[in-house]
């Protein structure tokens, strides 16, 4: 059992600004779920895992999961500790000191920002696509995609602007939209695999496919890992919305560990059926095609649905569907990185204008408006070099960020409740053991990408050092370890910047430490 008592610091415990009570268990669990984007992050990155891993795809959905359900043990715990909307950027800062907090919130930060740049430019495509000007959505770095994925991005902003209550809202719609499509698409496929009407390379479902052993190579597990990373990364939203939920100690940990699990049943169903239907060809509809590989279900969504008047229907709603998940993913973005900068702004590691709610919305809308222009110009910025390619790069390289931030979580909470070992089993596996073995796998993970994205050849876009030894290196690790590297000099120059946040009395918690063993 840990020590208890609520302690009073500065204005904090007077209220944050935001609307206490907002959110129930549901909708935490729909914001998480949401996060995710579950059909944008299959149609994107299902070919790449069927890549390394062929007809092994499920089982590295599978093992993924593994180490995030244990970190979302962690997220569980901390929350519980300390139930503040900075998550790892509070919770690091407490425990593990001032760097290591500003580290983990800006790793948050980093990867948000750049893969906003993806889902606008997928939800300008898919507006083309869906209204039938496939030349232009076909085209990511069309101007006209750029105009259409920045109108998104800024009507995201305005709906979070609004207040989590209308952002909420929104994301109930969406997600339904999203969910549905995934599951009707998911049984068609395998009533035409049963019926014996799939694709040239279709094969039924088999139990052989949850077979780690059959995994080509140690290399293909951790890359389809990493990339695994990408899919599920986004459960922990309703952590990051804890200050507007009701029961805030429990509900958000609750609704985190059991996104997770709701995300592994969809994934596991949507793999297995795109895979059975479509196989793992190089032609054709097959996931080995390199022409499917950016876009899934609009490539193999058709010829699932066929060509009549109710297939061409589904076959809408399907680009609905990824059009939505896009969309629904960016405003849960804006959503969460606002919460983001109102912690770091209160605490003084940003300036305090970031602590700025909204008197009437109760939103973070100088944060939330601060995310949105950041997204937008890195947007235009990344659309203009390489002919956009250098987008694709910056996604792969929040696979890096992602493993940093959650394998943090899970050290921090194994650091936190070191001396709650005592107080049973469960404080032990769920507060200490399982997070922190989720944490080292994800590092592990992470610092294995850092060394595989150095090759030019795992990524879209390179750059070779103008003098000796003129390396030739990968964008994906310019990118990823470029990001890092900008956030430790951001600490170095917090000396001078922000010398309360880093030189000032170590935060405590917000809430009181003290909770029973299973609490």
């Amino acid at each position: 059992m840990m020590a208890t008592t609520a302690h009073t610091t500065s204005d904090e415990d007077a209220g944050s600004g935001l609307r206490s009570g907002a959110l129930s268990m549901a909708t935490s669990l729909i914001l998480s779920v949401a996060s995710a984007a579950p059909a944008y992050s299959l149609a994107a990155t299902l070919a790449f895992i069927v890549a390394y891993a062929g007809f092994q795809a499920p089982v590295i959905v599978l093992l993924a999961f593994v180490p995030i359900l244990f970190v979302s043990f962690g997220y569980a715990a901390l929350n519980r500790r300390d139930p503040d909307c900075g998550t790892i950027f509070t919770w690091a800062g407490s425990v593990l000191g001032p760097r290591a907090g500003f580290m983990g919130g800006w790793a948050v930060i980093a990867s948000f920002v750049l893969v906003m740049a993806s889902l606008a430019q997928v939800a300008g495509q898919y507006v083309f696509i869906l209204c039938g000007a496939d030349g232009i959505g076909s085209d990511p770095s069309s101007p006209w995609v750029l105009a259409v994925g920045l109108g998104w991005m800024v009507l995201m902003t305005a709906v979070c602007y609004r207040g989590i209550e209308v952002a909420a809202a929104v994301q109930r719609a969406l997600l339904f939209l999203e969910f549905a499509m995934l599951v009707v698409f998911s049984v068609v496929a395998l009533v035409r695999v049963y019926a014996g009407h799939g694709a040239p390379g279709a094969r039924r479902p088999s139990l052989s496919w949850l077979n780690p052993f059959e995994i080509p190579s140690a290399g293909a597990f951790v890359s389809g890992l990493v990339l695994m990373l990408f899919i599920y990364w986004g459960w922990e939203t309703a952590v990051t919305v804890n200050e507007e939920t009701a029961d805030r100690r429990r509900t958000p940990g609750r609704a985190a560990v059991w996104s997770t699990i709701v995300l592994l049943a969809l994934y596991l169903v949507a793999t297995v059926a795109t895979l059975a239907y479509a196989g793992v060809g190089t032609t054709g509809v097959g996931l080995g095609n390199p022409d499917n590989f950016g876009d899934v279900f609009s490539a193999i969504g058709q010829a699932v649905f066929g060509t009549g008047a109710v297939g061409t229907f589904l076959w809408h709603l399907l680009v609905l569907m990824v059009l939505s998940s896009a969309a629904a993913s960016t405003e849960t973005t804006v959503l969460s990185l606002g919460r983001t900068l109102l912690a770091m702004g209160r605490q003084g590691a940003v300036p305090r204008v970031f602590a700025r709610t909204h008197p009437r919305h109760a939103s973070p809308h100088v944060g939330t408006v601060a995310i949105g222009v950041a997204g937008a110009v890195c947007y235009v910025v990344m659309n203009l070099l390489a002919d956009g390619q250098v987008i694709g790069d910056a996604v792969s390289s929040c696979g890096l960020m992602i493993a940093f931030y959650y394998g943090l979580t899970g050290l921090t909470s194994a650091w936190a409740y070191r001396d709650a070992r005592r107080g049973g089993a469960g404080d032990l596996w769920l507060r200490i053991v399982l997070p922190a073995i989720g944490g080292v796998v994800l590092l592990a993970a992470g610092a294995w990408s850092l060394v595989n994205d150095w090759d030019p050849a795992n990524s879209s876009t390179s750059w070779t050092l103008p003098f000796a030894p003129h390396w030739h290196i990968g964008g994906v690790f310019l990118i990823g370890a470029g990001a890092l590297a900008v956030g430790w000099l951001l600490t170095v120059a917090g000396a001078r910047l922000a010398p309360q946040y880093f030189h000032g009395a170590p935060r405590r918690p917000r809430l009181a430490a003290r909770t029973a063993p299973g609490d």
